[in-house]
């Protein structure tokens, strides 16, 4: 069992912050092969996740910024998107997250940490793509499970109005979300 806080930054160091040895214990570690996840990599000037990009999912709770709080930015994909969270100081993704603050959900970037096997094995792998069928996944069950059963605990235990991302009074994030049109988000694949 995790007894320590596990540190995180963006790329330049500017952003940092902290994950609470509850949400290590109780966080899952997963790769997610969908566009979208691609697509705020590639937006960012990542390299292209082939191998899937690495999220930690935990309750916004278990997340402490303790620098750089001011760089926090908001992208999403399109309208409906999910919120997804970024470094404005050097483009570093961060999380994602719902876009409401009672829905207690993050999944934080693991290659934020500069140990992500302190993370955990990833147990579950969304959207795997496989030439001529669906996408397949493994472990969802799992992660399914964590995220309802992280959601359900923040929710009746008001840990939900603990979170980095938004401002609990008015329930709005605490940046402008930038909304990619259809045309930028179609640039973003090469």
């Amino acid at each position: 069992m995790a007894s320590e806080t596990l540190e995180f930054s963006c790329n330049c160091g500017s952003f940092a912050g902290h994950i609470s040895p509850e949400a290590q214990k109780t966080g899952v570690r997963l790769l997610c092969f969908c566009p979208d996840c691609r697509a705020g990599e590639l937006h960012h000037q990542q390299p292209d996740p082939v191998e899937g990009v690495d999220l930690f999912q935990l309750a916004p709770h278990g997340i402490t910024i303790t620098q750089g709080a001011e760089h926090l930015r908001l992208l999403r994909l399109g309208p409906n998107g999910l919120f997804r969270w970024y470094a404005g100081c050097c483009g570093t993704p961060v999380a994602n997250t719902l876009k409401k603050p009672t829905l207690a959900f993050a999944g934080l970037r693991s290659d934020l940490f500069e140990n992500k096997d302190a993370l955990g094995k990833v147990v579950a792998r969304a959207n795997m793509p496989q030439p001529g069928k669906p996408p397949r996944s493994t472990g969802m069950i799992r992660m399914v499970y964590g995220i309802f059963s992280r959601m359900i605990t923040a929710r009746l235990s008001g840990l939900w109005r603990q979170t980095p991302f938004f401002d609990v009074e008015t329930g709005t994030p605490v940046a402008e979300p930038e909304v990619l049109t259809k045309e930028a988000r179609a640039r973003l694949y090469p």
